[in-house]
């Protein structure tokens, strides 16, 4: 009867631990899950970011002029939902005038003489640098000083 007892107790111990192996490999698949969401349509937003930064260089040549006409009014509605888009769907801009270089985010592409800031501090950016789910997926070129 002892080894009967003991058997019983070695299979519901076997089946406890099947169970939680089982409860872990649901949890790493809703994970995986999750994942592939947020990056499945990373091809998508990178093909999206040229336009939204083809946007900004048009807005930052307009004329003083021409800032208030109707046209303009609509192209920058247009350019907001653009960027609303984008960051529902995780993109966000990575920060560059007045921040410190960090190699992981900013690509330097020149170097300014500057008395009045420390070295290493962003002066200008070249082009926008932006981050997927906190990943970054282009990298933001700037002058440093």
């Amino acid at each position: 009867m002892g080894d009967e007892k003991k058997k019983c107790e070695e299979y519901l111990n076997g089946w406890k631990r099947a169970m939680a192996d089982y409860q872990n490999l649901v949890k790493d698949v809703a994970k995986e899950k999750l994942e592939f969401v947020k990056f499945a349509n990373q091809n998508l937003i990178l093909e999206l970011l040229p336009i939204l930064d083809n946007f900004k260089l048009a807005f930052s040549n307009v004329p003083d002029v021409e800032k208030d006409g109707a046209w303009m009014v609509g192209f920058a509605h247009i350019k907001k939902q653009l960027e609303d888009f984008l960051k529902e769907n995780g993109v966000e801009e990575i920060k560059t005038i007045d921040e410190k270089f960090d190699p992981m985010l900013h690509e330097a592409v020149g170097k300014a003489e500057n008395s009045e800031k420390e070295s290493g501090i962003i002066v200008e950016e070249k082009k926008p640098g932006y981050k997927l789910h906190g990943k970054v997926v282009q990298a933001a070129k700037v002058v440093v000083t």
